[in-house]
């Protein structure tokens, strides 16, 4: 028997919208393993995200790879809303007023969709907010474990209440993917004719990893199959339900952070490329 086995199980806690938030205090967390390890490690992972985003979005140019022959345009910059993708401090040419980069309006679609993802909720609640940490270890918002928020409100409260855009900006962030399938396809176009270089690779990668994660959200499960009382009604519906978009959200966290860390990877890549530090090298 482990540790936890000879430990008498403390009392239920049961969850009341707007009720006192339960639960044992912090002193008697029974899990003798490391199980701070994993929201530390999602601390680590998101920060490093959103540092690299912001960089991204400052720095404001070698975001294009036209200069050297390559039709590369960064995931942070798509749509391509400058001018021949070339750095103008302005979007579509003619907005003058506008002196900032254009990153901002391009990552708001992708960034509400990912902020209020389903998985990404769960990662920032249990490793930003302890709320909880792990399983079996005590809200930390608790007063019993010295927290402030006596209180259980759920998602009913303002700013939380907005995570119910999820499922809206779901339609949207479909056309983003297929803008960056496009980009996918345009990497093939090199001078003077079609070709491989090992950017193509990494943006038709960046293309798949995009897909997996969109199509494996649980809005898109739900969309195909979740309203449907009898699938044998419903068999081509079934079919993708089952195969294509539940195979898929059974590793949505899997391709949530694949496509997140390869989204940056994409992006330092057509810098390196764009700012001249390395050669593309075409593979055929």
């Amino acid at each position: 028997m482990t540790a936890v086995e000879n430990v008498p199980a403390p009392a239920p806690a049961f969850v009341h919208i707007e009720g006192v938030r339960g639960g044992p205090p912090r002193s008697t967390v029974l899990r003798p393993d490391r199980w701070w390890v994993q929201p530390a490690l999602v601390v680590l992972g998101l920060t490093a995200f959103i540092a690299y985003t912001i960089w991204t979005i400052v720095r404001d140019g070698n975001f294009y790879a036209g200069n050297v022959g390559r039709d590369y345009l960064s995931p942070f910059y798509s749509p391509c809303l400058t001018s021949v993708c070339a750095k103008n401090g302005y979007v579509w040419g003619d907005w003058s007023w506008w002196r900032t980069s254009p990153a901002i309006l391009a990552v708001i679609i992708p960034g509400a969709f990912r902020s209020t993802c389903y998985y990404y909720r769960k990662s920032y609640y249990r490793s930003f907010w302890l709320s909880p940490p792990a399983c079996a270890v005590a809200d930390a918002g608790s007063t019993r474990s010295g927290g402030v928020r006596s209180r259980y409100s759920g998602e009913t409260r303002f700013p939380l209440i907005l995570q119910n855009v999820h499922r809206y900006s779901w339609y949207l962030v479909l056309v983003i993917s297929g803008i960056l399938t496009w980009d996918a396809i345009a990497s093939f176009r090199f001078p003077g004719g079609i070709g491989v270089g090992l950017g193509t690779i990494v943006f038709v990668l960046n293309a798949v990893f995009i897909w997996s994660y969109t199509l494996g959200c649980h809005s898109c499960r739900h969309l195909c199959g979740g309203n449907q009382d009898r699938f044998s009604e419903a068999p081509v519906r079934h079919w993708l339900w089952k195969n294509v978009f539940s195979a898929l959200n059974e590793h949505h966290q899997l391709w949530a952070w694949v496509s997140m860390i390869w989204i940056a990877f994409t992006d330092f890549y057509v810098w390196l490329v764009a700012s001249g530090t390395i050669h593309d090298p075409k593979l055929f």
